[in-house]
Parts: structure tokens; C-alpha cells; sequence
């Protein structure tokens, strides 16, 4: 079975299941008290997590520098001293936050900022490179990503990023950015067997870019958990852009979807995150994706899936039926 991929035109290999590290970042608070992490971490078990998925063959580690204000990158940092050599770190730039209020201060999409975002980035991660740098901000206008290619060709050039990349789900911006710089190696997107972007992955294909899929379980939607949501978790108080859930519950209307394709992602005995997993690998041989973990018990159920692989080709056009609608949408 198949348990690597390539991150695009990089050439650079990873697990076909690599580990979000938002979660593990801590608080961070924007205006009005609004939470923009996953509430209060267990540094230690994080890194115990970190040291599983390692064992479990995870190689792909994405970080950004505002998850907890820095905070994920350095527990990242400390999980992988002495094991530097067997990651990918891929980390993300243009959100800026203070580390020591872990307050959210807005975005800077300087190429100035770019530089000595890195510079911060290197420092908390303790590495002399970032293997993929992505630019965070989903909605930047075109010009001005590309008004960062040229520095981002720089840091690689110097040897400081091996690639890099754009957190966006804008099909547009993805082509643009793909087309202008020649070490764009990914495009990472939302993408879950609810939130499929067919034009992100056709543009991924056209520039043989890999495609990373943030939110693959939905925020926590497709685990199945019922765990009560905190004041300090983002879901706790969903933004507008996080339709998953309401008032730090699931949103009725997407939670009877999960109800709909629950046994055909299970049909084989995985669990309800594992069948997720499983349409995602079974998507394109181009998806990533990287679910967020802080535990152990997460790390052994979801990373399962590298073993299990893609979901079978019936079980697959199942959930393609029952999710017509949204398919056309």
C-alpha cells in the first residue's frame, strides 16, 4: 500500500497523512474576545503526539506561526530536536499575533514581513529551514501575492524554504500563484467528503502542485465526538466562515449529513474519522490531508488510515451518491 506522496513539483515525499498542529497551539483571541485556537493544551501529551505520529511514519508537520502566537511552533520545535531529519515542516506567514499577549493583530502581506516572519518561524521551530512556506491569508488580492514570488524565489535560493505555497480556496488566486512562481509546490484548501473544491484539485493537476486539505473531519465534525466546547475553541464561538457548528454545537443541517454517509465510510470497519480519511486518499492521488491532533488516542485512530488506505471504489461512489447535491451545488 501506497503511504507516501509528493508534494507537487517540490519532488519532496510525505506521509499521505501528515499532522495539523493548530490544535496543539493554545489559545489565541482576536477583537471582541473572539477564540481563534482550540483552547487550552497539554504540552507534554502534545508532544507525545508528535512522537506517535513519528512512529506511526507521519513525516508532514503543519504548523503557522500565529497557531497559539507561536506557540505550536515551538512545541513542534521541541518535539522534533533530535528527529529534525525524519519531518517536513510546513509552516504559514501573514497572520500577525503577539506572543506575549496571544493576541491576533490582523495580516501583512509585505514581502518585508515574509522575511522576518521566517526568520521568527526558524527561531521557535529550531531549524535552519522550513521545508514548505505557505502564505496564510485565504483572500489576499492576486497582485499582491504576487508581489511576494520574487522574495519567496529568494528564500529558496538561500537555502531557507525548499518550496513553497498558499493556503487559499480561491481556485483563481491557486492558478495565479502556481502559474508566476516556480517553486510553488502546493496549494493547501479546505477539502472533506462535505466540502469538496473540484476546482482547486483540477488547478493542482494543471501545475502538478500537491493539494493539502485542511479541515478533513471538518473541525471535528466527522469524528463523531460529542465533547463539550470550551469559550476559548474557535468552534465555541464559530466565526462566520466555520458553518460546521452553532453555538459550540454541530449545525443541525451539516451533522444530518454525516448521519447520511456514516455507514458507507464505515463500511469496512473503519471508524466514522478513518472513512473520512479514506475519501480523501481515494479523492486524488494529490490530497494530503492533515488532520489536527493533540492526543495520543487521536494519532493511533485517525493515522490507522495510512494502513487502511483509500476508501474502497464502491464504498467511494456510495458517498458520491448521497452527496450529489452538494457535488452540484
Amino acid at each position: 500500500m501506497t503511504t507516501t506522496r509528493t508534494l507537487g513539483r517540490s519532488g519532496i515525499k510525505v506521509s499521505a497523512i501528515g499532522m495539523g498542529c493548530w490544535a496543539i497551539g493554545g489559545p489565541l483571541w482576536g477583537d471582541d474576545g473572539q477564540p481563534f485556537g482550540w483552547g487550552e493544551v497539554d504540552d507534554d501529551e502534545s508532544i507525545r503526539t508528535i512522537h506517535r505520529a513519528l512512529d506511526l511514519g507521519v513525516t508532514l508537520f503543519d504548523t503557522a506561526s500565529n497557531y497559539g502566537a507561536g506557540h505550536s511552533e515551538r512545541v513542534l520545535g521541541r518535539a522534533l530536536a533530535g528527529r529534525r531529519d525524519s519531518a517536513v515542516i510546513a509552516t504559514k506567514f501573514g497572520n500577525v499575533s503577539d506572543e506575549a499577549t496571544r493576541r491576533a493583530l490582523g495580516t501583512d502581506a509585505s514581502p518585508a514581513f515574509a522575511v522576518r516572519s521566517l526568520e521568527d518561524s526558524l527561531r521557535r521551530l529550531g531549524t535552519d529551514h522550513v521545508d514548505l512556506y505557505q502564505l496564510h491569508i485565504n483572500d489576499l488580492p492576486v497582485p499582491a501575492a504576487l508581489d511576494l514570488v520574487g522574495t519567496l524565489e529568494a528564500l529558496v535560493d538561500q537555502g531557507k524554504i525548499r518550496a513553497y505555497g498558499w493556503s487559499t480556496d480561491n481556485p483563481a488566486s491557486a492558478e495565479a500563484f502556481a502559474a508566476a512562481g516556480p517553486h510553488c509546490a502546493a496549494i493547501q484548501h479546505d477539502e472533506s467528503v462535505l466540502s469538496d473544491n473540484a476546482a482547486v484539485l483540477a488547478v493542482c493537476d494543471r501545475h502538478d502542485l500537491a493539494s493539502l486539505n485542511r479541515g478533513p473531519l471538518a473541525m471535528g465534525l466527522l469524528t463523531g465526538s460529542t465533547r463539550a466546547l470550551g469559550a476559548d475553541d474557535v468552534r465555541g464561538r464559530a466565526p462566520e466562515w466555520l458553518k460546521w457548528f452553532t453555538d459550540g454545537k454541530p449545525t443541525p443541517r451539516w451533522a444530518a449529513r454525516v448521519d447520511e454517509v456514516r455507514a458507507a465510510l464505515t463500511a469496512d470497519g473503519r471508524t466514522l474519522a478513518q472513512g473520512a480519511l479514506g475519501w480523501l486518499l481515494a479523492r486524488s492521488p494529490r490530497t494530503v490531508p492533515i488532520p489536527g491532533l493533540r492526543t495520543v488516542t487521536q494519532a493511533d485512530e485517525n493515522l490507522a488510515t495510512l494502513n487502511l488506505g483509500p476508501l474502497s471504489p464502491e464504498s467511494y461512489a456510495e458517498v458520491e451518491r448521497l452527496l450529489t447535491d452538494l457535488r452540484t451545488a
